[in-house]
């Protein structure tokens, strides 16, 4: 495959390219050098900025400040929501779908092993979708949580979270929900959602990696995972990274005010994308149709190995994944895509295309131009694609 000049970044669920916007805050929270837990002027100095960021996040997502805890990302904000919950008031049964990222489920088969916990793993429908009425009937008198994503990071499919938050309040069970994927690119009200507990991973709207934050509405017990100190209200023990935590501010501020006009442009290049990958033989958009992220495009080509698909793609200049980021040196297929019914042989070779506010008309028409190139060429050379088309004449 020849090398080419052009770049198409389209791998923005991994993470995403740091604003200027976010760029300049961190820069200027630099020369904030004090400590917020400080009570020199340095220090007070530092607080300010501190809760500025807290104040600023809050209002994107409809929040109070002091419901908002700044963490490391997104995993750490799971964990913390998970660990408050479960043993409390000696109550074990934790409620998921099957699937959620693997910060939720792995952390889950965790405490199975070490709390003896039980967990009820909701099934998804072919589009990925949670039917609330199935968290409704999962509900017991010892159930201590339901978490369930706001949006999939592999099929962008977005979840009736308003509705089982509705459930899990009639219920009094806390309600958590992994908004990773979903805060900046869609409206995130944590009120309107219904929800308890909400993680958010600032590198996934243009911040900074490392930082994140969970809400915690106001009555909802939180524990700490890390001790130590009393930064974050006694909540998470350590000095907190003022320029990371300010660039997140201004990443989802900046996020939040040109939602409307990014998410239709997005839209619009997600649909020239669906029309052009539909047209190759073979080809299955993964999650539902409309149901799902503005910048979200997911897909699986029989007769090929995702793992070939990106190495041909990357050499043609456009970066993609064949699903989550932090799976990706695994060779076993995406459990989402086998939780919405593929079988492994098709969920093997996925491809999944995440566009962000700097996505560009050039780089949707250079992608559609180079995947059914890379597609034919690699199903040129694979006997199971051989395979199936042989099939198919024996049937004709």
């Amino acid at each position: 495959m020849p090398a080419t000049t052009m770049q198409a970044y389209l791998d923005n669920a991994a993470t995403t390219q740091l604003s200027a916007a976010a760029r300049d805050a961190m820069l200027s929270a630099c020369d904030i050098y004090g400590n917020p837990s400080s009570l020199h002027r340095q220090g007070r100095e530092a607080f300010a900025e501190l809760q500025r960021a807290r104040k600023t996040i809050a209002a994107c997502i409809g929040a109070k400040p002091g419901e908002i805890y700044f963490t490391s990302g997104g995993t750490e904000a799971d964990n913390q929501a998970i660990a408050s919950c479960v043993g409390r008031g000696g109550k074990t049964h934790v409620i998921t779908s099957n699937i959620e990222h693997h910060a939720i489920l792995h952390d889950l088969e965790r405490l199975k092993k070490t709390k003896e916990i039980t967990v009820t793993l909701i099934e998804v429908d072919r589009d990925g979708l949670v039917n609330p009425d199935d968290v409704r009937d999962a509900i017991r008198g010892d159930t201590c949580l339901v978490s369930v994503m706001h949006a999939n990071n592999e099929i962008g499919t977005i979840q009736p979270i308003a509705e089982i938050g509705a459930i899990c309040r009639a219920a009094k069970v806390p309600f958590h929900c992994d908004a990773v994927q979903s805060t900046g690119h869609i409206p995130v009200d944590v009120k309107a959602l219904n929800v308890d507990m909400l993680s958010l991973s600032a590198h996934k709207f243009h911040g900074p990696k490392g930082v994140g934050a969970l809400y915690c509405g106001r009555g909802t017990p939180l524990l700490p995972l890390l001790v130590g100190g009393a930064q974050e209200r006694n909540r998470r023990a350590g000095t907190e990274n003022l320029p990371a935590i300010a660039g997140m501010a201004a990443a989802l501020a900046e996020a939040a005010a040109e939602m409307d006009e990014v998410s239709a442009r997005l839209a619009g290049f997600r649909s020239q994308l669906f029309d052009g990958l539909s047209m190759i033989e073979r080809s299955h958009l993964n999650g539902s149709k409309t149901l799902r992220l503005p910048g979200n495009v997911s897909f699986c080509f029989e007769g090929l190995e995702g793992e070939a698909l990106l190495l041909h793609l990357d050499a043609r200049g456009i970066a993609a994944s064949s699903g989550s980021a932090c799976t990706s040196g695994s060779l076993d297929p995406s459990h989402v895509l086998l939780a919405i019914g593929h079988p492994h042989e098709i969920a093997h070779g996925s491809l999944r295309l995440s566009l962000s506010r700097y996505t560009t008309q050039e780089e949707i028409d250079h992608t559609l131009q180079e995947i059914p190139k890379v597609v034919a060429y690699l199903r040129n050379m694979s006997p199971v694609w051989e395979k199936i088309i042989s099939a198919e004449a024996d049937i004709k």
